[in-house]
C-alpha cells in the first residue's frame, strides 16, 4: 500500500516551498525520520524527514518547483509499485547473454597466444642491447675533463680576489672589513651590491639597503596566491534565499530612512580581560570567547536603556517590544541568514558564546528549524570576522536598526592619566549603527553607541562571565 508525503507547515506564515534537491530516488528505501528533501522557503532552507518507512515508489515535485504547504511531494509504499518498471530491465539484458557463441572465439584467443614465439624473437633481440652502442659513446661523457678545466678556471679568479685580497667584490669596488663581515651576517652577496661611497665603495648603508630589498623579495614570493573561483565566466541562477533577501533589502530601502552613524572604541580591558580568562572559559563552557559576546552584552544593556533602538512601527504607532531579540547574522554558503538569540537581556557572556555558537554551526549545517529565524527586533552583524574596519549596514523592516561591528584591531592612540596626555598602543574597534530615521534620530543613536562605548572601555565584565 502506498502512502503520500506532503510539504509540512514550515512555520509561522510560511504557505510555499521550493524543493531544491532530492537526497533519494525512485526505487530507494528510506527509514523514518530519514531525509527525504531539501526545501527552500523565504525563512530558511531545511531537509524533510520521512514520517515513514518503505521504498520511494514516485517522485512528484522536481527540483525547483515551488508548491504550497500540504501539496504531495512523494509516495511511499512496499516497492511493489515500482518493481513491474525495473523487472522488464533485468529481463531485457537476458537475450543479450544467450549468445554465448560469443564465448567460442576462443580459438581467436588461443591463436593470440600462440604467437609466444614472436615474444621469443622480441626476447632475442637482447643482443642489441648488447652491442650497447648507446654506451660505448661514453667518451661522450669522458670530456668531463674539458668541462671541468673551464669551470675551475672562471671560478678561480672569482673567489680568489674576494678572499685573498678582500677589498673588491667583483665590479662593486673597495669593501672594507668592517662592510664584509656586515654582508656575511645579512647574507647578502657582495658581487651584487652597487657601492655609493667615493669611487664605487660599498658602504654600510647599501648592504642594509640590499638586505631590506631582498627582505621584501622574499615577502612577495611568500604572499599567497589567490584561487580563482570556479564561477568565473558562467552563469547560475538565483537561489530562492538570495531572491528573497534581494526583494526583502529593495522593499527596506524604499521603504525606511536609512542612515548610519559611527563610533571607535577602546577595547583593550575587554582584550586583556579576554586573553586573561579564556582558557579557563574553555575549559568550563565549552565555547571559545571571541569579542562578539562582549558585544552582544552591551548591545543588549544598551537597547534597555535606549528602547527607541529596538522599536518597531506599526502604521502611525511605534511599538517598544518588552524583551530584546537579537538577531545574529550568520554568512553561510547558501547566503546571509540571521536566527534569532532570545530574551538577550537576561543573557551572561557564556549565556551568549553559547548560543551563537549553536545558532551558527546549526545555521551552517541546515538545521535550524523555522521560526529560529523569526521575531528579531536588532540584529548584530559582525562584519569585523572577515577583516573590515566598519560598513553602513542594511536595517531589515520590520526592525529599526542594526549594528555592525568591526575588525579589532591595535593602533597608537592619545591616553589621559593623572591629567597627563601620552601615546600608547590600544586594542580599538568601530561600531556603526544603521537606523530608520522615521523614528530614531542622529541623537538617538548616538546616546546608544556612547552607552555601549563607555560599558566597553570600563571592561568591567568580570561579574558577567558566567564561569
Amino acid at each position: 500500500m502506498s502512502e503520500s508525503v506532503n510539504l509540512p507547515a514550515l512555520g509561522e506564515s510560511v504557505t510555499e516551498g521550493t524543493v531544491t534537491r532530492w537526497l533519494k530516488n525512485v526505487g530507494d528505501r528510506v527509514e523514518v525520520d530519514e531525509p527525504l528533501l531539501e526545501v527552500s522557503t523565504d525563512k530558511v532552507d531545511t531537509e524533510i524527514p520521512s514520517p515513514i518507512a518503505g521504498v520511494i515508489e514516485a517522485i512528484l515535485v522536481q527540483e525547483d518547483e515551488t508548491v504550497e504547504v500540504g501539496t504531495p511531494l512523494v509516495t511511499i509504499g512496499d516497492g511493489s509499485a515500482a518493481a513491474p518498471a525495473a523487472a522488464p530491465v533485468v529481463e531485457a539484458p537476458a537475450p543479450v547473454e544467450a549468445p554465448a557463441p560469443v564465448a567460442a572465439p576462443a580459438p581467436v584467443a588461443a591463436p593470440v597466444a600462440a604467437p609466444a614465439p614472436v615474444a621469443a624473437p622480441v626476447a632475442a633481440p637482447a643482443p642489441v642491447v648488447a652491442p650497447a652502442p648507446l654506451f660505448t659513446p661514453a667518451p661522450v661523457f669522458a670530456p668531463a675533463p674539458v668541462a671541468a678545466p673551464v669551470v675551475a678556471p672562471v671560478a678561480a679568479p672569482a673567489a680568489e680576489p674576494a678572499v685573498s685580497r678582500g677589498s673588491h667584490a667583483g665590479t662593486s669596488g673597495y669593501v672594507t672589513p668592517i662592510v664584509r663581515k656586515l654582508a656575511n651576517e645579512a647574507g647578502v652577496d657582495l658581487s651584487s651590491v652597487l657601492g655609493t661611497g667615493v669611487g664605487g665603495r660599498i658602504r654600510k648603508e647599501d648592504i642594509v639597503l640590499a638586505q631590506a630589498s631582498a627582505g621584501a623579495g622574499t615577502a612577495a614570493a611568500a604572499a599567497p596566491a589567490v584561487e580563482v573561483s570556479a564561477l568565473r565566466g558562467t552563469t547560475q541562477p538565483m537561489s530562492r534565499l538570495r531572491k528573497v533577501v534581494a526583494e526583502r533589502a529593495v522593499i527596506s530601502m524604499q521603504s525606511s530612512a536609512q542612515l548610519t552613524t559611527v563610533v571607535e572604541v577602546d577595547v583593550t580591558r575587554v582584550a586583556i580581560l579576554r586573553d586573561k580568562v579564556k582558557g579557563e572559559f574553555l575549559t568550563k563552557t565549552g565555547n571559545k570567547l571571541s569579542f562578539l559576546p562582549f558585544f552582544a552584552l552591551a548591545a543588549a544593556e544598551a537597547l534597555q536603556a535606549n528602547p527607541i533602538i529596538n522599536a518597531t512601527i506599526d502604521g502611525d504607532t511605534i511599538v517598544y517590544p518588552s524583551q530584546e531579540n537579537i538577531s545574529i547574522a550568520v554568512d553561510t554558503e547558501r547566503g546571509l541568514l540571521t536566527p534569532v538569540v532570545r530574551n538577550a537581556g537576561e543573557l551572561d557572556l557564556a549565556g551568549f558564546a553559547a548560543q551563537i555558537a549553536d545558532l551558527a554551526q546549526r545555521t551552517r549545517d541546515n538545521k535550524l528549524k523555522p521560526d529560529e529565524l523569526s521575531g528579531g527586533t536588532f540584529t548584530l552583524t559582525n562584519t569585523g570576522s572577515r577583516g573590515a574596519l566598519f560598513d553602513t549596514p542594511v536595517v531589515f523592516l520590520p526592525q529599526s536598526a542594526i549594528l555592525g561591528t568591526g575588525v579589532v584591531y591595535k593602533k597608537p592612540l592619545v591616553v589621559t592619566t593623572d591629567g597627563l596626555d601620552a601615546i600608547a598602543i590600544r586594542s580599538t574597534v568601530f561600531l556603526a549603527l544603521s537606523y530608520d530615521h522615521r523614528i530614531i534620530d542622529g541623537a538617538d543613536a548616538s546616546r546608544f553607541l556612547v552607552t555601549m562605548k563607555q560599558r566597553l572601555e570600563a571592561g568591567a565584565f568580570e561579574a558577567n562571565l558566567g564561569i
